[in-house]
């Protein structure tokens, strides 16, 4: 049997890719852990500076697998673990100290969609589209969908998404927010690629400390946020990245981080 989620390093990128394209690359046990496995492997991996999340087949991800979940759903007992997966594998992404950078072909629905928004950065291809599809089957999201749309889009257009449980095209997404970058399908792949090469170049203690920051700092209120940078910062430009990078600058040189 092929194994749900592929992982591979190329270059300083660690790719993940959904390889359950039979099945629409619906979220399994086997794919959660799998993701979740992979970051792991990835984190601890000091070549590793950013994960490109990506997926065979048509479709990127069309939400849980509903076979496992109607088996589950006899007991709590059964069903909390899968849940608890789709929870920690999302939030592996956001709490991630290395940048993650989605690459979404098809469609992203439901679970797919909330894979999506605990990445930082959100590639599609022009013919994707992205959707919280949970209402039409009288289904409630269970992988963060309530609390990450509404803090990305808004409660309004959030409420009306999981309300109407219309789907977006590409472009729409990105007016709103859920996509960064949309391109011709046809180059997603490369286009994904060549941005996470980008970050791969440069610092990773440096794009750690930025993802590090700007999620904590989400948090709580504006004040609490800057304090939090303020006590961080002279201790994080005392790294040797820091000087590397200041001493490229005054050789008029590129960087090379170690």
């Amino acid at each position: 049997m092929a194994e749900a989620v592929l992982v591979a390093v190329d270059g300083g990128v660690g790719v993940l890719t959904l390889n359950r394209p039979g099945k629409f690359n619906c979220l399994s046990t086997e794919l959660l852990d799998g993701l979740i496995d992979g970051m792991e492997q990835f984190e601890t991996d000091p070549a590793v500076r950013a994960v490109l999340l990506n997926a065979k087949g048509p479709q990127f991800c069309t939400g849980a697998d509903l076979d496992e979940v109607l088996e589950r759903c006899e007991s709590s007992e059964a069903l909390t673990p899968f849940i608890a997966a789709i929870h920690e594998a999302t939030r592996r992404f956001e709490a991630s100290p290395l940048p993650v950078v989605a690459a979404v072909q098809g469609l992203a629905l439901a679970g797919g969609m909330e894979l999506v928004m605990a990445c930082d950065t959100v590639f599609a291809a022009e013919s994707a589209r992205i959707g919280c599809q949970h209402a039409r089957y009288g289904l409630p999201p269970g992988g963060g969908g309530t609390q990450r749309l509404a803090r990305l889009i808004g409660l309004r257009r959030a409420l009306d998404l999981m309300f109407t449980a219309r789907w977006l095209d590409a472009a729409e997404a990105e007016c709103w927010g859920l996509f960064n970058h949309v391109t011709a399908d046809e180059e997603l792949d490369a286009r994904a690629r060549a941005y996470c090469a980008d970050l791969a170049a440069k610092s990773r203690h440096g794009l750690t400390f930025m993802k590090s920051m700007a999620r904590r700092g989400l948090e709580g209120p504006l004040d609490v946020g800057l304090a939090l940078e303020r006590g961080a910062v002279v201790a994080a430009l005392q790294h040797s990245d820091v000087s590397e990078g200041l001493e490229a600058f005054r050789s008029r040189r590129e960087p090379v981080f170690p």
